[in-house]
Parts: C-alpha cells; sequence; structure tokens
C-alpha cells in the first residue's frame, strides 16, 4: 500500500498492539528507559548550570534529531494528513517540556522535579480514557496509584530544605501534561511508521521551534567542558535514544502503561546515590522503592475493561 494511501487508526489513540501483561520485551524497554531517565535531571541541572535553557532545549531536541537521522530506518516519508499531529506531538512532547524543564530547574531542585514528574501516568490514564470513552482498566488504574505513593514516599526525605518555588512547579506540571497527551498520541503513529521515524521528525519540528530560543540565550551561555558533555549525553541518549524506545513502548502497550516507567527514576537515582556517593538512604524511602514496585507490576498486567 503507498504513503498516500493508508490511513492513521482512529480514535486518536489505542491500548497499543500487546495490551496483555508485560514480557520480556517489554520489561527490557521499561528498566532500560527508568536506567537512561533517572540520569536524565542530573544532566540538565547541569547544563544550566553554564548555558541558557533555551539553548539547552534547543541542543538536546537537535542533537537527538541528527543521532537518530544516521540511520535510514528513521528517515522514513510521512503522509501528509499527518504532518498536524506530528506537529503536535513535537510541541507538547519535546519543545514545551524541553524548555519549560530547563527553566523550571534554575529554582528548582532535582527532587522536586522529580516527585512532581511522577504525575504524568495519572495525567496519560486520565487522557487515554477521555480519547477512548471508557474508564481504564481497575489494574492500572491501582498500580499508577500504588506508583505514585511510592515516589512520594521515596521523594519526602529530599524534600526538606529543598527549593520548590512555585512558579518553578507549575511549569513542571505543565510539561508532564505535554508528556501526558503526547504519550497517547503516539500510539497510533508508532503502529503506522515506527519508532525512529516518529521520534526524529518531531525532534526536528522541535529544533526549528526553539532555535529562535536559543539563539535569544546564546550570548549568556558560558560553553564549558562539563556542561557540553551534559547536554550532549541529554540529547543523544536521554532524548534521541530514550524517546525511540518510549514511542515503541507505547505503541505496544499503550500510553498510560508506558508512562510508568517515570516511577522508576528516583528509584535509579536513589541506587546511584548509594554507589557513587555513599549516601544514606532512609527507611521510609526503602519502603517507597518496594510500593513502587508493587505499583509496576499491578500497572503492567493485562488490561481489562473496567
Amino acid at each position: 500500500m503507498k504513503n498516500s494511501e493508508r490511513r492513521i487508526p482512529t480514535p486518536l489513540t489505542d491500548v497499543g498492539s500487546h495490551p496483555g501483561a508485560y514480557g520480556p520485551a517489554e520489561w527490557s524497554l521499561t528498566l532500560t528507559l527508568g536506567l537512561i531517565w533517572g540520569s536524565a535531571f542530573l544532566w540538565i541541572a547541569l547544563g544550566v548550570e553554564h548555558l541558557a535553557p533555551g539553548v539547552v532545549a534547543f541542543a538536546r531536541v537537535a542533537l537527538g534529531a541528527l543521532a537518530l537521522a544516521a540511520f535510514p530506518m528513521a528517515r522514513k516519508g510521512i503522509d501528509r494528513s499527518d504532518w498536524g499531529r506530528f506537529a503536535i506531538v513535537a510541541l507538547a512532547g519535546n519543545t514545551a517540556p524541553a524548555l519549560l524543564f530547563a527553566v523550571a530547574e534554575t529554582d528548582l531542585d532535582s527532587a522536586v522535579a522529580g516527585m512532581v514528574t511522577a504525575g504524568t501516568p495519572i495525567v496519560a490514564l486520565v487522557i487515554a480514557s477521555v480519547m477512548l470513552k471508557s474508564l481504564p482498566g481497575k489494574a492500572q488504574v491501582i498500580g499508577i496509584g500504588l506508583g505514585f505513593v511510592g515516589i512520594v514516599m521515596m521523594t519526602a526525605p529530599s524534600l526538606s530544605g529543598a527549593r520548590a518555588a512555585p512558579f518553578g512547579v507549575l511549569l513542571v506540571v505543565l510539561a508532564i501534561f505535554g508528556y501526558g497527551l503526547n504519550s497517547n498520541l503516539i500510539v497510533p503513529l508508532q503502529q503506522k511508521y515506527g519508532g525512529p521515524t516518529v521520534v526524529l521528525w518531531s525532534l526536528v519540528i522541535s529544533s526549528f521551534l526553539l532555535a529562535p530560543v536559543a539563539a535569544f540565550g546564546f550570548s549568556s551561555s558560558e560553553f564549558t567542558m562539563s556542561s557540553v558533555v551534559a547536554v550532549m549525553i541529554l540529547g543523544v541518549v536521554g532524548t534521541g535514544l530514550a524517546r525511540v524506545l518510549a514511542t515503541t513502548l507505547a505503541g505496544r502497550v499503550g500510553g498510560p502503561r508506558m508512562t510508568t516507567t517515570t516511577y522508576l527514576i528516583p528509584v535509579v537515582a536513589i541506587i546511584l546515590g548509594v554507589v557513587f556517593r555513599d549516601e544514606v538512604v532512609q527507611p521510609i524511602a526503602i519502603a517507597g522503592v518496594a510500593v513502587v514496585f508493587l505499583g509496576a507490576y499491578a500497572a503492567t498486567r493485562a488490561i481489562t475493561p473496567n
């Protein structure tokens, strides 16, 4: 069938091509994403130490696009009728969050940003219910709820004395609404074009949208080795590779279940802190890890009608 003859599935999203319980492939994607995204806030924080937020936002999406453009499988053509959806994905899933997180972390600690971001699966679940015009499965509701409780338990010890400016929190909240919408819209697009193609073209669009913002902040940036390396890792691995894995997972299991990967972010952060920085973990945080894993297990069970 030619590109011009293909039709995007309706409705705007679906439960994925694999609505059953997670298997080895789904768990591999989830754990890999957790490891990558677990360090993303660190790279952002290092980047904005010397680079303007707009420069960091532009660089991460542009570097991600350049990395993916090297692979022919990502350079597929897009139906003209789908460019509007790609533009929404680019704006809601890449452009806005990249800029919002970069600005937010100039006066917001990573622990606070991580906890607020944990609300993404809840937002994605609500948006999916509206798009599908049906209630979510009971296991997913219980799992996502438990996961959020576990995140609060893990991050609570880090919140004492943390920077949590209301404006910064608001920016992160806006970002997770974009993530929630994006996670649902990419499901039928991934099933039609494949993850690399969806991510490449959405990052290309985002690069054009963020270029003027980067140009405005270029003169106030100091291109130190630490910030440049951090942004390179953030762009190639934390944006290009991670978005492909996330989009592929969303096409298989649906948007809400894919976003539960964010629950692993603070778990990874705690493990890294213990292993590399000899940090002491509070008992409530350890209990939170257990609750998160329990919630993740419940959320990844087979989707059944509620």
